[in-house]
C-alpha cells in the first residue's frame, strides 16, 4: 500500500490538496483537452465538462481514495473504484491512457499549489495516483477478460429493430445484431454505452440500462430526453439526437454490458427503489426474478412526476403482479389523473416508512442523486446495513463530492 514516507506527506498535505481539488481538476481537464481536443469530442461528455459535474466527480473520487488510504493504511480502497472501473470499461478505456492523465493531473497539482509541491510532495501524490490508477487498470483488465475481449475492444454495431414512444419524453429502442444473432448475455442491472455522431461531427457517448431480462433475442434501452431548466428547450445532446433521428433500421455503436448494480442470487428480501428513468434496471431485475426466483420477497418503490411521465408504467405493474410476494408502491407529485387511482398510489415524495424493510433486505437504488440519498438515509434508519444498499447513477458519480 502507500509507503510510510508518502503516507506522512499525504496526510500533511491532504487538507491543502483537498481544498484545491476543484481548481486542480479544472486545470487538469483544460490542459489535457488543449493537447488532445479529440478526447472532448469523442470520449468525454461535453455537457458534463461545461457544467463542471465531471470535475466535481473526479475531485470527489480522488479525495475519497486518498482519505481511505489514510484511514485504512493496510488496505487498498477498491470499493471506491468499482463503479468507475465499470464505467471506464463501457467506454473502452485502456491502460496507456492513464499515463496521459497522470502527466496532466500531477502537473495541475503543481501549477495550482505552486511552492507547496516540493519533490517529496510530488512523489507522494504520484504514488497515490498510481495506486488508484493501477487498481483501476487491474479491475478493467478483469472486466475485459470476463467479457472475452481484448482490452478496450467493447464496441460493436447494433441495429434498431423497434422504437416505442413510452412517454412524451421517453422512447425505447430494441437493439439487435445486423446478422440476426442474439444480443448476448448480461446480468440484470447492467448498462451499455451508446455512441452517437452529432451534427457538428463530434461523437458523444452515454450510458443506458438494459431494461429487459437476459435471454431475449434483442436488447432494449429507454432514453429520456433531457431538457433545460425551463422545461422547453432540449438540453441533452445525445438523448435529443436519438429522439429526433434514431429509427428502426438505423445502426448504432453500442458497447458490451457493464455495471455493478447486479441482482444477487439467493432468497434475501429485495427492495427496488427508483425515480424517473431509474426504473429501467428494475424492470430487468423483475422480469428475471419471475423466471428464476418468483417466490422471492420484493418491495418495489417508484417515484415520478405523474402517471403520464412514468415510463413503462403498465409494464412495471405487470412485472410486480407476476411475483406473488412482491408489492408495488408508487409516488407521484401530481395524482390528478385517471391512472393515479389505486391502493398502491400515493401523492408526494417517496417514503419507505410504510414498507418497513426488514433487516437483511438488499436494496437497489436508481434515480436522481437527491432521491437516492434520501432513500438511503431512510433505509439506514430502518436498520439496513450500508453494505446492502447499492445504487446506480448515469453520468458523473457525484455522491462522493457532495
Amino acid at each position: 500500500m502507500l509507503s510510510d514516507q508518502s503516507a506522512r506527506v499525504v496526510r500533511a498535505t491532504l487538507p491543502a490538496v483537498g481544498a484545491s481539488l476543484g481548481t486542480i481538476t479544472e486545470v487538469f481537464y483544460r490542459h489535457m483537452f488543449e493537447e488532445r481536443p479529440e478526447l472532448l469530442r469523442g470520449l468525454f461528455n461535453r455537457a458534463n465538462q461545461a457544467s463542471g459535474a465531471q470535475r466535481d466527480a473526479l475531485a470527489g473520487a480522488v479525495a475519497a481514495f486518498a482519505t481511505a488510504l489514510m484511514e485504512h493504511p493496510g488496505e487498498r480502497p477498491d470499493a471506491v473504484l468499482g463503479r468507475i472501473a465499470n464505467k471506464h470499461a463501457s467506454l473502452g478505456i485502456t491502460a496507456d491512457q492513464y499515463t496521459l492523465v497522470a502527466r496532466h493531473l500531477l502537473g495541475a497539482v503543481a501549477e495550482v499549489l505552486g511552492d507547496v509541491v516540493t519533490p517529496a510532495v510530488a512523489a507522494a501524490w504520484d504514488e497515490v495516483y498510481w495506486l488508484m490508477a493501477n487498481a483501476l487498470i487491474a479491475m478493467e483488465a478483469r472486466l475485459y477478460a470476463e467479457a472475452r475481449v481484448e482490452d478496450g475492444a467493447v464496441w460493436h454495431t447494433m441495429e434498431i429493430t423497434e422504437r416505442h414512444e413510452e412517454t412524451p419524453d421517453a422512447v425505447s429502442f430494441d437493439l439487435g445484431h445486423p446478422d440476426g444473432s442474439p444480443g448476448g448475455a448480461f446480468v440484470p442491472g447492467q448498462y451499455v454505452s451508446v455512441q452517437a455522431q452529432l451534427p457538428d461531427g463530434a461523437y458523444q457517448i452515454r450510458q443506458y440500462s438494459l431494461s429487459t431480462a437476459p435471454g431475449r433475442e434483442t436488447w432494449r434501452i429507454t432514453v429520456k430526453r433531457e431538457r433545460s431548466a425551463d422545461g422547453r428547450v432540449p438540453e441533452g445532446e445525445v438523448s435529443s439526437w436519438l429522439h429526433a433521428n434514431a429509427r428502426p433500421g438505423d445502426t448504432l455503436q453500442v458497447s458490451l454490458p457493464f455495471g455493478d448494480l447486479l441482482l444477487p442470487e439467493g432468497d434475501s428480501p429485495l427492495l427496488l427503489a427508483s425515480a424517473g428513468i431509474g426504473v429501467t434496471p428494475m424492470l430487468a431485475m423483475l422480469e428475471h426474478l419471475a423466471t428464476v426466483s418468483p417466490e422471492r420477497p420484493v418491495a418495489v418503490v417508484h417515484a415520478d412526476r405523474s402517471p403520464v411521465h412514468h415510463a413503462h408504467r403498465l409494464e412495471l405493474s405487470e412485472r410486480v403482479a407476476q411475483l406473488p410476494n412482491a408489492s408495488l408502491h408508487l409516488w407521484y407529485e401530481v395524482t390528478d389523473h385517471p391512472d393515479a387511482a389505486g391502493d398502491h398510489v400515493n401523492e408526494g415524495w417517496a417514503d419507505i416508512t410504510p414498507i418497513s424493510p426488514a433487516p437483511g433486505t438488499i436494496a437497489f437504488l436508481c434515480g436522481p442523486l437527491p432521491f437516492m440519498k434520501t432513500v438511503r438515509t431512510d433505509l439506514l434508519a430502518h436498520g439496513l446495513s450500508p453494505r446492502d444498499i447499492h445504487y446506480e447513477v448515469f453520468g458523473p458519480d457525484l455522491w462522493l463530492s457532495k
